[in-house]
């Protein structure tokens, strides 16, 4: 994605179109949002982060009298992309280019008959076409969006839906990570194509060739070195005697700084995309590590720090395509999947303290309610309940 910014120029009366791109270029290697995807840490980053949005449960609900109630839910949050694309995927795809590139850009080509709208329609969205961002670039004019172009065709932002993350003040675009991230991607993508040379093409690290036995001349070193070079650039085998040894003074060295680098660039890469190293298996230094007493807590740090702005910015975002006061809550509680010791222990204490029904803590086990067999069963093993005195019956005499 690029920015268009039209200028004028006082007294010239000129006009200047100024592409914005952000340097994505580290070393020799092209760092773009599709190359960055080869490195494994940025594909685990987007794979996970893009993977837990997408399946959150979209809610719908409205306030009446200050209590929540829910409501049901409209087309464009069920198959936002037509019949052959449903929320999952919808929220998947564009969570992706939110993160690498830091918006997401799609097509309104429908709309419903509630709610107003400008543009080529009236109404709300009610199908939206995602878009690469690659391919758009935004026109401003005096500080305001003018156009969106979109490879050859060019559209009112009325007729564009546009969600943003990583801003900036005064940046009509979010800022993108992989674009900070190019020297971190960029090295990884480096050493990568070393090691491809090395084991796939036969590239030999610089060494030293030396002779024991005798001191050898300049004509003799360069005659030993082309047939060095030509034995090894075929393949083949270098035949000598006892007087010449060979040794490989930067391959342990190069491999070290290899894995080095690639254990650096993982970690470094979990920084830019709001990701901890350790959910994507990459080495954390010792010292470095927290460990946590069960899989809840772990779940819940990745969902408070991590993710919860994501799931808020979301919810503000799909709130728009509702009527209001209508708005949009993705059920962050499916992340949470507690283990069944520590499930049973929470369902006991809400019940317990009557904050939720058995049969409401059934209904999360998708079970159904008790039935009355099945209640008679338990007071035939524990015994009635036990009731607790009311105020009318805690004074009257037995």
């Amino acid at each position: 994605m690029s920015l268009l910014h039209k200028r004028d120029y006082a007294g010239a009366g000129a006009a200047d179109l100024i592409p914005q791109r952000p340097v994505q270029r580290a070393g020799t290697v092209n760092v773009t949002s599709d190359t960055a995807l080869r490195h494994s840490a940025v594909w685990a980053c987007l794979r996970l982060r893009a993977d837990h949005v997408s399946t959150m449960p979209v809610d719908c609900y409205r306030k009446v009298g200050g209590v929540q109630i829910e409501v049901s839910t409209p087309p464009v949050l069920v198959n936002p992309g037509g019949e052959r694309v449903g929320i999952q995927e919808w929220l998947y795809s564009s969570q992706v280019d939110l993160d690498r590139s830091g918006n997401a850009v799609g097509i309104i080509t429908e709309r419903s008959g509630f709610g107003s709208g400008t543009g080529s329609g009236v109404g709300l969205p009610a199908r939206i076409n995602l878009v690469p961002c690659g391919e758009v670039t935004i026109r401003i004019v005096k500080g305001e969006v003018y156009k969106y172009r979109i490879g050859q065709e060019e559209y009112d932002p009325a007729d564009i839906w546009h969600e943003k993350q990583y801003t900036v003040p005064g940046l009509h675009v979010g800022l993108s990570p992989v674009a900070y991230a190019a020297w971190s991607v960029g090295q990884y993508l480096s050493i990568q194509q070393f090691a491809l040379d090395w084991f796939g093409n036969g590239t030999i690290p610089q060494a030293h060739l030396k002779n024991a036995e005798k001191t050898v001349s300049a004509k003799e070193a360069a005659e030993v070195k082309g047939r060095f070079k030509a034995a090894v650039a075929n393949r083949d085998l270098f035949v000598t005697g006892k007087d010449w040894t060979y040794s490989l003074i930067q391959a342990e060295a190069a491999g070290s700084s290899w894995l080095e680098a690639q254990g650096a660039s993982n970690a470094d890469i979990a920084r830019f995309f709001n990701c901890p190293a350790d959910l994507i298996d990459a080495a954390v230094h010792v010292g470095g590590n927290i460990t946590y007493q069960n899989i809840t807590q772990r779940n819940l740090q990745f969902l408070v720090m991590n993710l919860g702005p994501t799931v808020a910015r979301r919810e503000h975002a799909l709130s728009r395509l509702l009527a209001q006061p209508r708005y949009v809550k993705l059920n962050a509680a499916a992340l949470l999947r507690m283990d069944p010791q520590a499930r049973a222990a929470t369902n006991a204490a809400l019940i317990a303290s009557r904050q939720r029904a058995p049969s409401e803590v059934r209904e999360k086990d998708d079970l159904p309610p008790f039935t009355e067999s099945q209640l008679a069963e338990f007071d035939r093993l524990f015994g009635a309940p036990k009731t607790t005195p009311t105020a009318a019956t805690a004074g009257a005499t037995p």
